[in-house]
């Protein structure tokens, strides 16, 4: 299992162990991460999956697609290193990555 780190805005830390292949969105939503609510279900249309992903593991995930970057304009909070959950793919490359809740939602 890989380990998916999410800071929430209260500064708690839940970790998670998700299988290969699923988006981090579906790791998350399967236990119950606050802050990731996917009103979507993962098909790129409302930002509610948003979060920032730590610098260190940023450059080992492919950068957004126009779609993803189209929608991260209207996110709450845009950073570099913002990401919709839903379009970020769990591979042995993310063990140990930081996704943070941004604050204000999304």
């Amino acid at each position: 299992m890989i380990e998916i780190r999410f800071v929430l805005t209260s500064g708690e830390v839940v970790t998670v162990a998700s299988e290969e292949g699923i988006s981090v969105m579906e790791a998350a939503v399967r236990n119950s991460v606050p802050g990731i609510a996917a009103e979507c279900g993962g098909c790129l249309s409302c930002g509610t999956c948003h979060a920032h992903l730590s610098a260190e593991f940023a450059g080992r995930v492919p950068p957004p697609g126009e779609m993803e970057s189209a929608m991260l304009d209207n996110v709450i909070d845009p950073r570099p290193g913002s990401r919709l959950t839903c379009q970020v793919i769990v591979t042995p490359a993310l063990n140990g990555a930081e996704f943070r809740i941004p604050e204000g939602g999304y």
